[in-house]
């Protein structure tokens, strides 16, 4: 397989290098042959990396990721896609993946984990290296490392799920990452989330998986699908203690006038999120390049 989940995660820290320099120089305008050498390769180079990791050019690429792209995105985002209208507790989609979360009970929570064996491991994605962290039901964290190392994301699951049993296990992980991010190569099995929180941040997350793909929204309209119109920071603040990357999609998540706002795993990670989505959306293709998704 060209390529292969290690080499588009190789792949991503120069497009991400490059989504950093663009930001840092966006009054005047960078030309394609310095953001490349800002990435530490070739024009040529660049372009066949944009090619491989995203299915299009640098220059449509970086269209996506402009804050006037991002407003027009919002005004023909719609929240719901109708078939998925069927109250909070309908599944979210994630390209061929199905999405369904379950909620630990009031007496689950006080018991952080009791009775749960949770298998981890650290995996390459195409938005770098993942940990990831799984129970029989279901995704109880998904992370992105950069800032963070191994020992501090694990240090931080053992601190939220302190009476389970944790196991490293890289095959069965391994598994569930490529369902994620290479679910063409394969039939994928729907994915399970399970999430540990307050009765108000389960319903936050639940309004995020009805974000479609390639779309848009704002923290305002979080809240108001949450049934809390009025607890914006509020929502903004659990969107930011989300657990699961990725899969509850709070990367589509903006600013009203379009700028893109925080992200717990990066801006950068954010907006490389939105514009590989975007690219593949707006022309109705899946979310990954040709090669995977073959």
């Amino acid at each position: 397989m060209k390529n292969s989940l290690p080499q588009l995660s190789k792949d991503y820290y120069r497009i991400e290098k490059a989504i950093h320099f663009l930001d840092e120089n966006f009054q005047r305008q960078p030309s394609l042959r310095e953001v490349a050498q800002t990435a530490g390769i070739s024009e040529f180079h660049f372009q066949r990396t944009f090619q491989n990791w995203a299915g299009i050019s640098p220059k449509r690429f970086l269209q996506f990721l402009t804050k006037e792209y991002a407003k027009q995105l919002l005004k023909k985002s719609s929240l719901l896609d109708v078939s998925y209208d069927a109250g909070l507790s309908g599944p979210g989609r994630l390209h061929d993946l199905f999405i369904s979360c379950e909620a630990m009970s009031p007496g689950e929570y006080k018991q952080k984990g009791m009775g749960l064996t949770i298998d981890y491991g650290f995996h390459p994605t195409p938005f770098g290296e993942c940990f990831i962290a799984l129970t029989d039901r279901g995704i109880c964290n998904l992370s992105f490392l950069d800032k963070e190392d191994r020992k501090k994301v694990l240090k931080n699951l053992t601190n939220d799920w302190q009476n389970a049993k944790l196991n490293p296990n890289q095959d069965k992980t391994r598994d569930c990452v490529e369902n994620i991010f290479a679910s063409r190569l394969k039939k994928s099995a729907p994915l399970k989330v399970l999430c540990k929180g307050t009765n108000f941040q389960i319903k936050v997350w639940e309004a995020l998986l009805k974000i479609k793909p390639g779309t848009v929204t704002t923290y305002k309209k979080i809240a108001e699908l949450a049934g809390c119109p009025k607890a914006v920071r509020a929502v903004g603040t659990a969107i930011g203690r989300n657990p699961v990357a990725y899969l509850i999609p709070c990367h589509r998540v903006i600013r009203g006038m379009g700028h893109f706002g925080g992200y717990r795993w990066g801006l950068a990670r954010k907006k490389a999120m939105l514009a590989l989505e975007a690219s593949r959306y707006q022309s109705g293709h899946s979310a990954l390049p040709p090669e995977m998704a073959a």
